[in-house]
């Protein structure tokens, strides 16, 4: 059995403008990073291993966070692909009826945004990771995106299905080896750094 903490990345400027990132690739913004600096791991997550999106939002956020302690990355981490919805904003898609758009928590795991990929698309991609940190045993933070976050937690607990997921706060969740996820608990708040 692993725990496993889930952290979400610190925000972007589309993040601030309400857009759809997905995989597009922005960096943290100046304000994120200075806040960012100010933050450390509580224990026990600040001796944990550390694995991150290698997109540089959430690779930024698991960095600084780490100090000089390694961080691994892996592509399975990366963000659900809106597909053609990247980089508007909700409410404009949202009036115009023909983008097809469905507010992105209440999206159903089978709905494939266009050019994009559905969750179920996304399990199948990161359930294999799953079952390598279920086997690892320890302690995993992994630092990465609201969607794959919101899936990990929807199948920790499918009794929850639209978890609410705030910046700088690690949501523990346990793994065991057939790549399970189970008792979600209560999310743990970053430190001050001292």
């Amino acid at each position: 059995m692993t725990e496993i903490g889930l952290l979400r990345h610190y925000p972007t400027d589309w993040n601030r403008e309400a857009r759809l990132q997905g995989r597009t690739d922005r960096p943290l913004d100046t304000e994120a990073a200075e806040v960012l600096a100010g933050l450390a791991l509580p224990a026990p997550w600040d001796e944990a291993d550390i694995l991150a999106s290698p997109l540089s939002r959430a690779l930024v956020t698991a960095t600084t966070l780490a100090d000089t302690r390694p961080v691994a990355t892996d592509a399975r981490l990366v963000e659900q692909s809106w597909g053609r919805w990247e980089g508007a904003r909700a409410v404009d898609l949202m009036a115009t009826p023909s983008s097809g758009f469905v507010p992105t928590h209440r999206l159903p795991e089978t709905m494939c945004p266009p050019g994009g990929e559905s969750a179920l698309d996304v399990w199948d991609r990161v359930h294999p990771l799953l079952l390598e940190l279920g086997h690892a045993g320890g302690r995993v933070l992994v630092v990465g995106h609201k969607a794959v976050m919101r899936l990990l937690l929807r199948r920790a607990d499918p009794t929850t299905p639209d978890p609410e997921i705030k910046r700088a706060r690690i949501y523990p969740l346990q793994c065991d080896p057939s790549g399970r996820l189970s008792n979600p608990a209560a999310p743990v708040r970053l430190a001050p750094r001292l």
